[in-house]
């Protein structure tokens, strides 16, 4: 059986973060969420295309409880003051949707000298989610959904001598990178989540090929790269409408009978309606989550402690 939008439960009394709300799949999941009684937070780097995805939710939605927040995922620093104003308001946090990311960019470095693709796509979140994660263990059964891509199946584990890819990068290759690092911290994540016996859970979805303005980009960055333009072209003419795409985070999100360490993808690879789906035996590999989760705390500084973090909150 199909699962649609109208399958999400009541979201009445929970909060919700998402980051790239302002657009695309994050806005989609945004407006999802509001409509079934939410409280959203947009996370966004661009303030005003945030303004604009609020007007455009609450055109549907009028009476949406939805804010923007300012969050820069390539700075520490625009993270570390995110989260100290957040959970100040909102000490607990029922939803964190890992959803901003970029892709196939040239080389760049984040502020703090990270390499973009995975300073954003994983170790912007990963900085995240380890500020937020005692608002998140003060709830019941608190999910942080992760989104990756079909380019996991092209990144190799991470290096940690080289976790930058300098000497060695690729638009493809530090995407592909970014994308493995999504899954390995999702269930790295879990596993910490179950040993500390926590009710919170930690999930993973890929949205498939969407229509949304994150190939574009891409093609923008590289000055009209080829396989950028390639993939721009074939999203414009078959990819699925953002509200499609992203359904898959919304299931994993929202969906009752949906466990932690669980992927969800669109049932034909990249298009059709979301269904749960195995993980293959070379992401569950145990070296390269635990060799990501050493390199994730030593670059960006911050401890994910889950066990002392729920002995303190939930003693």
């Amino acid at each position: 059986m199909s699962w649609t939008a109208a399958d999400i439960p009541d979201q009445t009394g929970r909060v919700a973060v998402v980051t790239g709300g302002n657009g695309g799949l994050g806005l989609e999941t945004a407006r999802a969420l509001v409509a079934h009684g939410a409280q959203v937070i947009i996370a966004a780097r661009d303030q005003d295309k945030a303004a604009a995805a609020v007007t455009d939710i609450r055109t549907g939605v009028p009476l949406a409880s939805v804010e923007v927040r300012q969050l820069d995922l390539s700075s520490l620093a625009s993270i570390r003051l995110f989260a100290e104003q957040l959970v100040q308001q909102h000490p607990r946090i029922d939803l964190l949707i890992n959803n901003a990311g970029v892709m196939g960019i040239p080389e760049r470095q984040t502020v703090d000298g990270f390499e973009m693709q995975f300073g954003v796509n994983h170790l912007g979140h990963f900085a995240l989610t380890a500020l937020l994660h005692p608002s998140l263990l003060r709830v019941d059964a608190a999910r942080i959904v992760n989104v990756t891509s079909t380019g996991r199946h092209t990144g190799r584990p991470l290096d940690p001598a080289n976790p930058h890819l300098r000497g060695r990068y690729t638009p493809w290759g530090a995407y592909g990178q970014s994308k493995l690092a999504n899954v390995h911290f999702t269930l790295g994540l879990q596993q910490r989540f179950e040993a500390a016996g926590s009710g919170a859970s930690s999930l993973v979805a890929h949205p498939g090929m969407a229509h949304t303005d994150l190939q574009p980009n891409s093609v923008r960055e590289t000055n009209g790269g080829r396989s950028q333009r390639f993939f721009a072209w074939q999203a414009a003419r078959t990819g699925m409408s953002p509200s499609r795409g992203a359904l898959p985070q919304l299931r994993a999100a929202t969906d009752p009978r949906a466990r932690g360490g669980e992927l969800y993808t669109p049932g034909f690879i990249n298009f059709g309606t979301p269904v749960r789906r195995p993980l293959l035996t070379r992401t569950r590999n145990q070296e390269a989550i635990n060799t990501l989760w050493e390199v994730s705390e030593q670059e960006t500084g911050f401890s994910l402690d889950v066990a002392s973090t729920q002995s303190i909150v939930r003693p």
